[in-house]
C-alpha cells in the first residue's frame, strides 16, 4: 500500500521538516503491522513528494489476536484477504506511528510553515470503499479538498465485469499538513467501515484528538463516528456527547440519544470536559464521582495523566470500578485512575494541589449549613488551579412538565439555586479564597429562565 504527499511552494523540501523525515534518506521503520518505508521520489525547490510504502506482514497479522480480522484461529479469512494491499485501517495505524509529531502540528525548525495552510496533493492507492461511489467525496470535500476517485476495475481484461469496491484516491487542497494527516488517519477506516484491530474505549480519545477542529462540524459526523468506533453504541454516544455543538443541546434530562436530542447529563459532561481542556488540566479529581460517568470521559482522553474519583458511597465506587473496567484495564490505565472513599465536606490531602477539581451536580446534595465545609475542603485546603462546579438552575424548573408546582428535580436535593443565588455564593468563594469565576449555561437557553444547568469555572489567582 502506498501513500504520497506532495507540497508545491517555495523551499518545498521543507516538507521534510514538517514530516520529521529527511528528504535525502530512505528510512525503514518497524511498525505493529509490518515494515514501513519513507522516501522522497521528488525533492525539488518548488515541489517535494514524500512517499510511505507499507509492507504488511500478513502471517504475523493473522497470528496476533488483537489484529486478526475477527475469525477464529482456523479460519482462512485471516490469511486470504486484502489487508496487505489495501489502504485501510492498517495504513492509518502506520501513518499515526510514523508521523505522530507531524499530526500534532509541532515543528520547531519551521513553526510558521507548520501553522500555515499549504498546497498539498495526497494520493492513496487501492482504498476500499463501502458505501458506493462518491463516499470519499462526501467525506473529504467538506474539509477543503478537491477529490478525484479513480475506480479500479475488477479485471481490466474484462470491462464488462464492472468496477471493484476499490479506488485510487487523489486529494488536492490548501490546508495545514497536520490537519490533513489527522483527517486521513480518521477517514481511511471510515471509508472501509472496518478496523483490523481490537476497538477499545481508548479509540474515543484517538477520535477526539484526531478530529479536533474539523469533526464536530462535519456534515457526515454521525457516519464518521459510528464507523470509526465500529458501531459500538455506548462509545458512539460518549464520543458524540463530548463533541456536541451548542445547537444540539436540549433541556431533556433523560431523552434517548438514538435519533433524538442528546440528554442533559451527556451535555453536562461535555461542558465540563470542554472547560478542563480550555485550562489545560492534566491532573483532575472528580469529587462526588458517583458511578463514574465523568471518569469514563476522562479516561478515554490520554491528555489527562492523573484521574481521581472520590465518593462517600462505597457502593457507588464499586459500580464505578465495574463501569470503568479497571480490573481488566492495562497497568498504565490503572496507574492513571484512583478511586477513593471520601466526602466532599472532609479535608483530604490526597486531592491537594491538582490542576482541577470537578463538583458536577454535587453541592445541591449537601445540607446548606455544610456548604462552608465544602468550600474549605476544596477551595481552602485542596487549592486546585481550577474548580468546575455545575448545579441545577431553579429558574428553569417550571419548564419541566412535572415541576410546574415548584418541586426539586431530585428527591435528594437539599436545595436548588437561582442564577443570582449561585453567582452570589460563587462571588463569596472568590473573595475569600482568591479565585476568579466565569459562568456558563448548559443546555437549551430560555430567554427568561436561562439554561437547565448552570456551570461556574473558578480559576486561581
Amino acid at each position: 500500500m502506498l501513500v504520497t504527499i506532495s507540497y508545491a511552494g517555495p523551499e518545498a523540501t521543507d516538507l521534510g521538516y514538517l514530516l520529521h523525515k529527511h528528504p535525502g534518506k530512505v528510512q525503514t521503520f518497524e511498525t505493529t503491522v509490518g515494515q514501513a518505508h519513507v522516501f522522497y521520489p521528488e525533492a525539488k525547490p518548488d515541489r517535494c513528494t514524500a512517499a510511505m510504502l507499507m509492507e504488511v506482514d500478513a502471517i504475523a497479522l493473522a497470528r496476533n489476536r488483537h489484529l486478526r480480522g475477527g475469525g477464529d484461529a482456523s479460519s482462512l479469512d485471516d490469511y486470504v484477504n486484502d489487508r496487505p494491499y489495501a489502504a485501510s485501517s492498517l495504513t492509518a495505524v502506520a501513518l499515526g506511528q510514523l508521523f505522530r509529531t507531524a499530526m500534532t502540528g509541532r515543528c520547531d525548525a519551521r513553526p510558521e510553515l507548520a501553522a500555515s495552510a499549504i498546497n498539498l496533493e495526497i494520493s492513496l492507492s487501492a482504498v476500499p470503499i463501502k458505501g458506493g461511489a462518491g463516499l470519499a467525496t462526501r467525506l473529504f470535500e467538506p474539509l477543503g479538498f478537491k477529490v478525484v476517485e479513480h475506480a479500479i476495475p475488477l479485471d481490466p481484461h474484462f470491462p464488462q465485469w464492472g468496477n471493484s469496491n476499490y479506488v485510487n484516491l487523489h486529494l488536492t487542497g490548501t490546508l495545514r499538513l497536520s490537519a490533513a494527516l489527522r483527517q486521513i488517519y480518521v477517514l481511511l477506516p471510515v471509508l472501509d467501515d472496518s478496523k483490523h484491530y481490537w476497538v477499545g474505549s481508548d479509540e474515543i480519545g484517538k477520535l477526539l484528538r484526531a478530529g479536533n477542529g474539523w469533526l464536530p462540524d462535519h456534515p457526515e459526523r454521525e457516519l464518521i463516528t459510528k464507523r470509526y468506533l465500529a458501531h459500538q453504541r455506548g462509545m458512539v454516544d460518549d464520543a458524540t456527547s463530548l463533541m456536541a455543538p451548542e445547537a444540539e443541546r436540549t433541556p431533556s434530562e433523560n431523552s434517548d440519544t438514538q435519533g433524538g436530542p442528546l440528554p442533559l447529563y451527556r451535555l453536562r459532561a461535555g461542558a465540563v470536559m470542554q472547560a478542563l481542556r480550555e485550562v489545560g488540566a492534566r491532573r483532575v479529581a472528580d469529587v462526588g464521582c458517583g458511578e463514574g460517568a465523568l471518569l469514563k470521559c476522562l479516561m478515554v482522553d490520554s491528555s489527562f495523566t492523573q484521574i481521581i474519583g472520590t465518593d462517600v458511597s462505597a457502593k457507588a465506587l464499586a459500580r464505578a470500578q465495574e463501569r470503568l473496567n479497571l480490573n481488566e484495564s492495562t497497568t498504565e490505565q490503572r496507574d492513571r485512575v484512583r478511586l477513593l472513599h471520601s466526602s466532599v465536606t472532609y479535608i483530604d490531602d490526597r486531592i491537594r494541589g491538582l490542576d482541577a477539581v470537578v463538583l458536577m451536580e454535587v453541592i445541591e446534595h449537601v445540607e446548606p449549613d455544610r456548604l462552608p465545609a465544602v468550600v474549605e475542603s476544596i477551595f481552602g485546603h485542596a487549592t486546585p488551579g481550577t474548580v468546575v462546579v455545575t448545579t441545577p438552575n431553579k429558574e428553569y424548573n417550571p419548564l419541566y412538565p412535572g415541576l410546574t408546582g415548584g418541586g426539586s428535580r431530585h428527591p435528594d436535593h437539599r436545595f436548588e439555586w437561582t442564577r443570582m443565588e449561585f453567582q452570589s455564593w460563587a462571588a463569596s468563594v472568590c473573595e475569600t479564597h482568591g479565585y476568579g469565576v466565569e459562568f456558563r449555561g448548559v443546555g437549551d437557553t430560555d430567554p427568561l429562565a436561562g439554561s437547565p444547568t448552570q456551570l461556574a469555572l473558578f480559576r486561581k489567582g
